[in-house]
């Protein structure tokens, strides 16, 4: 199950160069990462990729989809698979990475939040209080203890990751599909089938503000890096910016995004952000993955190469590496110009 590079154009104008002659690799672009070629295709996988997330270090990536299982990748090197974990009844809809990089939180139709020990593969816990499948989890950031998950019980449920029972339980009324922390994890971001963002805080345990914008279910969410801002991606066919600070006068979609897709299969499909924050990326039903300049709004890749509907897309901490998990079973890493 090792990842293979892909011998062919598969992206633009990125040229695959591995096991080439000398010739063609000083006529191929410079490169601008340290993986083995331009273009790296993960195989292995037996159905379809839901999830997939690089690693607080950049050395690893995780993915998990239908099969409910969870691989570990190697991203340099010949990028061999290391490990694959068990320990799920249902196909894992969404994974997230601790900070620290060493748990792995996992949401579950089996309606539970996996929690698994990245060296050692083992699970070492099962979080159980959803009634129904599980769709989306989030890990507060700076090491706090705190997870959040959303399902289709239609409750937002806050985790301290060392207790068995939710420290939190907030009613949304309608199925939650994408969940976020905010910066200092003192709120908490929901959305779901009403098309609504509605932003939680903790400390009075309600409903603080719900936003409009969406018309269509949203399916994946992501926290800006300086934490001021979440992305959404929604069936409305677009993505969006959300200002989500405090006391926020006006407007608080701030940026749209067009150009990708939602169809009748009706994913989950997630976005993400650059660790610069200067770019955004979202998965797209037309095979291809979408990553846009934020401050243009401006398409500045299309990337195609898969074979069924990009579901997850995430970019690498430290190098200009892109992810993609799709329902072809294949996971994509990709360089592209800084």
């Amino acid at each position: 199950m090792a990842m293979v590079p892909v011998a062919k154009k598969a992206r633009g104008e990125m040229v695959v160069v591995a096991n080439r002659s000398r010739a063609l690799m000083e006529a191929a672009p410079a490169r601008c990462s340290n993986m083995e070629a331009p273009i790296m295709l993960l195989s292995g996988h037996k159905s379809e990729v839901y999830t997939a997330k690089f690693h607080p270090s950049g050395n690893w990536l995780a993915s998990a989809g239908m099969e409910r299982l969870i691989y570990l990748w190697n991203v340099y090197g010949e990028c061999e698979n290391v490990s694959i974990m068990s320990g799920h009844q249902g196909p894992i809809l969404q994974l997230a990475f601790a900070e620290d990089g060493k748990t792995i939180f996992t949401a579950s139709t089996d309606k539970t939040i996996g929690v698994f020990d990245t060296m050692t593969g083992e699970r070492i816990k099962r979080m159980k209080g959803h009634t129904g499948m599980v769709n989306s989890v989030a890990v507060a950031r700076d090491d706090r203890p705190l997870v959040v998950s959303g399902g289709d019980d239609c409750f937002v449920r806050v985790w301290d990751r060392r207790q068995r029972q939710p420290v939190h339980n907030l009613n949304s009324d309608f199925q939650v599909t994408a969940v976020s922390f905010n910066n200092d994890a003192q709120q908490v971001i929901s959305a779901g089938i009403d098309n609504h963002i509605k932003i939680w805080d903790l400390r009075k345990v309600e409903l603080e503000t719900t936003v409009k914008g969406h018309t269509d279910t949203v399916t994946g969410m992501s926290l800006s890096p300086d934490g001021n801002f979440v992305l959404t991606n929604a069936m409305d066919q677009t993505a969006r910016i959300w200002d989500i600070r405090p006391f926020c006068l006006g407007e608080r979609c701030v940026k749209v995004f067009k150009g990708h897709s939602h169809n009748f299969e009706k994913n989950l499909l997630h976005c993400a952000w650059s660790p610069d924050g200067s770019m955004v990326s979202a998965g797209s039903s037309d095979r291809n993955v979408y990553v846009w300049d934020v401050a243009s709004r401006k398409l500045v890749y299309k990337l195609p190469g898969h074979l069924g509907s990009v579901n997850d897309v995430d970019f690498h901490s430290v190098e200009p590496i892109i992810l993609s998990a799709g329902s072809d079973k294949q996971i994509y890493l990709g360089e592209f110009e800084p």
